[in-house]
């Protein structure tokens, strides 16, 4: 079939441009080619200047187009022959293969049998990217009159490569992010389930969360303000199957009742005043996830009712909206209030109550797990210490365990964690001291000395030493060196540490445990 330039270039652009797959816009090349030029494959060769290799990206032929990564090292002589854009003619035609210095390493490398082929040196912005090559067996098979017609799709097969490429590195960062995300949702998976005191004072919160987090049950976390009710939740999320899903939280009580409605369950446009478009509520970016309604004591009636057909049916309807929209939620609630009591006041729907409360969690407040102080205190220090960008990490001073320990926390974890970054603030870089940073420290810190002696009279300095190191022993699990050990609550050096309780007398190591009994 014969065909003028005109016509070829534009069967040809449409084939290379009419898809971003490079093996099938080849094959498509094939087939129209084979009909014009002699053919028996078609070759795109692509050019990595990064590492030096000639790649054979893509090919076609009669069965079909496939994707390669046949690659053919080339020596710096002959990659700086390939990266001089106009060293070479655009077009031309090799007679044998096997006697060209750069075809004939790319062909006994594929295994090639002896051919003709024709290249089309394709090149964007003065740099040459690759080459489109057109193989059929025999020699002479090519004559002027194919190499011009060939000349004539260097520029869009160069458009379609260079597109082509720029999609893959796309696809390449997108398969990466998604990698990293993925990486990374499961590291915060992990780190978030490691609860400070989850193997002490949160040990039954913890085991009603293991047996609970597999489930789709919605759950009740009861606790006062400050006990951690959101880690909880937290938790539950993470160790659920939706722990790649989004994780949505509500405070109920900071939303305004005029735009509770609005804020939870969405908004079509002209709704109101103001609606200029539609609005997902939170419910809605909670598909497939969880959303975490934190003081649901607080939520009106009329959201009450809402809420209660979201846990029946599974759905909810936008403010001004008509249809019916499905969700795929698991729901977490917490309170610090009590909700049988507002049940028989009036103030909460006894039907929402059974409904969230399927399986209730309650968090004890720090006052009843005082083990769970020092580990909660170092670990603040740590974070608040990155957070405020100090180089080191500063000791806590003599006695500050001890002060903390004695002291209510009426705003349990949450005071805690205020407490140690205003005593990071005023520590200018010294030991951390409590003085001045609690209620009532002052007095907690001058009882510490009377609480030694009240059984016994009067006491040596180095017994009240001795009953303090003891104290700290006792915290720390007998655990002297080490993050959160003795030695760093005191401030001193281990090797100091155990000397100093050989002087006094304390037993460590294998002493300690023949004390207790082998325990």
């Amino acid at each position: 079939m014969n065909a003028d330039e005109n016509e070829f270039f534009r069967e040809m652009t449409l084939r290379i441009c009419g898809t971003l797959d490079l093996e099938n816009a080849l094959h498509q090349c094939f087939l129209y080619v084979r009909n014009v030029i002699p053919a028996d494959e078609l070759d795109l060769f692509v050019y990595d200047s990064t590492i030096g290799t000639v790649d054979v990206a893509a090919s076609a032929n009669e069965a079909g187009g496939t994707t390669r990564m046949d690659k053919t090292h080339l020596p710096p002589e002959l990659r700086q022959e390939l990266e001089e854009p106009y060293r070479r003619p655009r077009v031309r035609v090799a007679e044998n293969i096997f006697e060209d210095p750069i075809l004939g390493r790319v062909a006994r490398n594929l295994g090639w049998e002896e051919c003709s082929i024709m290249l089309g040196r394709l090149i964007i912005d003065g740099k040459y990217i690759g080459a489109l090559g057109i193989r059929a067996k025999g020699t002479g098979r090519f004559t002027e009159n194919h190499v011009r017609l060939w000349s004539v799709v260097n520029e869009p097969a160069a458009i379609a490569v260079a597109n082509s490429r720029r999609l893959r590195e796309v696809i390449d960062l997108k398969d990466m992010l998604a990698d990293d995300n993925r990486y990374l949702r499961e590291e915060l998976r992990k780190n978030t389930v490691e609860i400070v005191g989850a193997d002490f004072g949160l040990k039954e919160a913890m085991e009603s969360v293991r047996k609970v987090a597999p489930l789709a049950s919605p759950v009740l976390i009861i606790g006062e303000t400050g006990t951690g009710k959101e880690v909880i939740a937290n938790a539950i999320h993470n160790l659920s199957p939706r722990y790649n899903g989004p994780f949505v939280k509500v405070n109920c009580g900071a939303i305004p009742e005029s735009l509770i409605d609005s804020e939870l369950f969405g908004h079509e446009k002209g709704a109101f005043t103001g609606a200029l478009a539609r609005k997902r509520g939170r419910f809605e970016r909670a598909h497939g996830g969880t959303i975490f309604l934190d003081e649901i004591s607080e939520l009106p009636p009329h959201a009450q009712v809402r809420l209660l057909r979201v846990l029946q049916e599974k759905e909810i309807e936008r403010v001004g909206g008509t249809e019916p929209v499905h969700v795929d939620i698991r729901i977490v609630s917490a309170t610090n209030r009590n909700l049988e009591k507002m049940v028989e006041d009036g103030d909460f729907r006894e039907d929402l109550y059974f409904r969230i409360k399927v399986f209730p969690i309650e968090v004890p407040p720090l006052r009843a797990r005082k083990n769970d102080i020092p580990a909660l205190v170092q670990h603040f220090v740590r974070k608040k210490s990155r957070e405020m960008v100090r180089h080191t990490i500063p000791p806590l001073a003599p006695g500050a365990i001890d002060a903390l320990m004695m002291y209510d926390w009426p705003g349990n974890v949450r005071e805690v964690e205020n407490a140690v970054e205003r005593a990071l603030i005023l520590s200018d870089g010294k030991p951390l001291k409590f003085e001045g940073v609690l209620g009532v420290s002052a007095t907690t810190q001058e009882r510490v000395p009377s609480a030694v002696g009240q059984s016994q009279g009067s006491v040596t300095l180095h017994e009240m030493e001795a009953e303090h190191i003891s104290r700290i022993l006792r915290a720390t699990g007998g655990r002297i060196e080490g993050p959160g050990g003795a030695a760093e609550l005191l401030a001193m050096n281990p090797g100091t540490l155990r000397h100093r309780m050989r002087k006094l007398g304390i037993p460590f190591g294998r002493k300690s445990r023949a004390r207790d009994g082998g325990r």
